[in-house]
């Protein structure tokens, strides 16, 4: 018998899988101070999420899954060029390339947008301004000639935050997660004085978390509009002909 329509295939699974497993090896190599092994497995995380992605969905992929995959590309450049570079050049291309990958979600997610809490409930916007406006200004006194760039990262990362809530109600919680990672890593660059036992372990935890959970409603969200496209079930997105998404969606458990 094949495979039900929507069934994750073996392959994706096993992605999910390495995805988890080289997480898991990765937290373990920060506990243990075990530098080559953090390293050389951080730059596998994002591959690995990446081909979970791409082997969940098929072509054509459409706009949500083309840019969530340029996100995870430029998310993997961010954690893998600041190995190859020191002090200020280092924290200068991780933003950089972040701030690629949060462009990249933000375009992602815009045909959700009407879906979003900008939308749907604009006084939870309160909340995520407070949040911009209070990390900019905890870090201000010390961020010196940073301050500019960090602050338009901090607006990206917001916006990708609230419109991820278009997308699902698991995207908006890895938005908000991946906000949390990058505030801690804003406060340990800029905070004097700023100490969060296991700093790293905490930052490199909700980054994943975030990056999974954005990956794994990215994929149901896929998943959704191709059973609306054979009537199984209604889309509300896929019901906005002004904001055509065609994407063909994977098979899901």
């Amino acid at each position: 018998m094949g495979r039900a329509p929507f069934e994750l295939s073996v392959v994706a699974r096993g992605w999910a899988a390495a995805f988890l497993l080289v997480s898991l090896v990765h937290v373990g190599a920060l506990v243990a101070s075990a530098a080559t092994v953090a390293d050389v497995s951080q730059a596998l995380l994002m591959p690995a999420l990446a081909a979970f992605v791409v082997s969940a969905t098929r072509w054509p992929r459409g706009h949500l899954v083309r840019w969530t995959l340029g996100a995870l590309g430029a998310s993997w450049l961010g954690d893998s060029l600041p190995a190859l570079l020191d002090g200020d050049a280092a924290f200068l291309a991780m933003v950089g390339c972040f701030l690629l990958a949060q462009v990249s979600y933000v375009v992602a997610f815009a045909p959700y947008a009407r879906r979003s809490v900008a939308f749907r409930r604009p006084v939870a916007l309160v909340g995520y301004g407070a949040v911009l406006v209070g990390l900019v200004a905890w870090c201000a006194p010390h961020a010196g000639s940073m301050l500019v760039p960090v602050a338009v990262y901090g607006g990206c990362l917001v916006a990708m935050a609230v419109l991820a809530t278009g997308v699902s109600r698991v995207a908006g919680v890895g938005g908000a997660v991946f906000v949390l990672s990058d505030s801690l890593i804003a406060l340990e660059r800029f905070v004097p004085g700023w100490h969060l036992p296991g700093q790293d372990v905490w930052v490199m935890v909700t980054y994943l978390v975030g990056q999974g959970l954005i990956a794994a409603a990215v994929v149901h969200a896929n998943r959704s509009v191709r059973r609306a496209r054979s009537g199984a079930v209604p889309s509300p997105v896929a019901a906005r002909p002004a904001v055509p998404d065609n994407v063909v969606a994977l098979a899901w458990v």
